[in-house]
């Protein structure tokens, strides 16, 4: 049979034309060259937005507060159920007053609970609240305890309170009405995770209220922080049950219903100084843009040290905290009268945090 000189069998097959035959490994090299560049532009997508962000948020932290924006003398100390339950003394109470003398502090929230899932109350929980009220008031004039009550709603966990049962909203009034028979001279709420725009938690409130009013006595919440983007709340529940944020609007109506609120201003995330101050910065204007002047709003301090993905130990610290609470307050309404911070929580506070409150809020 003919076939062209110099052709192999294939190449004649093929009309005579000679092929190159591909490079060894060739196609794999395209193959990692294409997952290396998706790769690359992936993280792109994700870093760029994050970068940016960040940016904005220590440009936000820059500048200098405006004069005068120190203590109301508002301020809130969150204690530990150690000062209700018969762990606590008579020097520890002295103990305490000698530290929050020539402060700002006004509130204590003194853990009183926790609620059971049904919204009652054991009065076995505070057996020593009584004693405690009175020595508050013998040796801390003028400032008031109130009962800090909570649970874990059933949202996230199956074992948590039903809060759309209205037993358990009447029973949690009840409790709330034992907890006053006592002598606490207000209730502090804190219902987590509190998703955003809950219209029961709004009834809840508009009972409570009504409750404390009689009694001319204070109803307070801890709040979630507030979308630091638009609809934040709304893309994270996409990916998560956990209500990280309220949106601005639910906030506000929250804020309408009590006479103090307090921003959970830490667990953040952030990841420096700069940052974090720059995030409680902007919490504190977007609070006080919907936070009514009759209702006390209150800036949330990290007394306590952690280092997860949550809470930066060296970046969620008071000196910046204050300096960014400063900062929104200057930038926003530097001369709202009811205002002041919170400081969360005595047995985990050292004296570092003491020290920054005491010389860059009090002043």
């Amino acid at each position: 049979m003919d076939r062209t000189e110099g052709t192999t069998p294939t190449e004649a097959a093929a009309g005579g034309a000679a092929q190159e035959p591909p490079a060894p490994g060739g196609e794999g090299k395209r193959r990692r060259r294409w997952i290396r560049r998706t790769a690359l532009a992936v993280v792109l997508v994700l870093l760029v937005p994050l970068f940016a962000v960040l940016t904005a948020l220590r440009i936000n932290y820059m500048g200098d507060p405006a004069d005068g924006t120190r203590t109301r003398d508002r301020d809130a100390l969150w204690l530990g159920h150690a000062w209700v339950d018969g762990r606590k003394k008579d020097a520890d109470v002295t103990a305490l007053a000698r530290r929050l003398r020539d402060t700002g502090i006004r509130d204590l929230y003194v853990h009183s609970g926790p609620l059971e899932h049904d919204g009652t109350l054991p009065k076995s929980v505070y057996p020593r609240a009584r004693w405690f009220i009175d020595a508050v008031h013998e040796k801390l004039p003028g400032v008031r305890v109130q009962a800090f009550l909570g649970d874990v709603l059933a949202s996230e966990n199956s074992e948590g309170m039903l809060l759309n049962d209205p037993d358990t909203r009447a029973a949690v009034v009840r409790s709330a009405r034992q907890v006053l028979d006592t002598g606490y001279e207000g209730i502090h709420l804190d219902l987590e995770p509190m998703p955003s725009g809950d219209r029961d938690f709004l009834a809840l409130l508009d009972s409570l209220r009504r409750e404390t009013r009689s009694r001319d006595a204070q109803l307070s919440v801890a709040a979630h922080q507030i979308d630091p983007l638009p609809a934040l709340h709304t893309v994270f529940g996409l990916f998560t049950e956990h209500p990280k944020w309220w949106s601005q609007e639910f906030f506000g109506q929250v804020a309408r219903r009590v006479d103090q609120i307090a921003v959970m201003s830490y667990d953040t995330a952030q990841p420096l100084e700069g940052t974090y101050g720059g995030y409680v910065a902007q919490q504190t204007s977007l609070a006080l843009e919907v936070t009514p002047p009759s209702t006390d709003l209150l800036m949330g301090l990290p007394f306590y040290y952690e280092s997860n993905f949550d809470h930066w130990g060296h970046a969620e610290t008071v000196p910046a905290a204050v300096r960014g609470v400063r900062l929104g307050l200057s930038r926003t309404d530097a001369d709202r009268a009811r205002f002041g911070v919170a400081l969360y929580v005595d047995f985990a506070a050292t004296e570092a945090d003491w020290r920054a409150y005491k010389e860059d809020w009090v002043g």
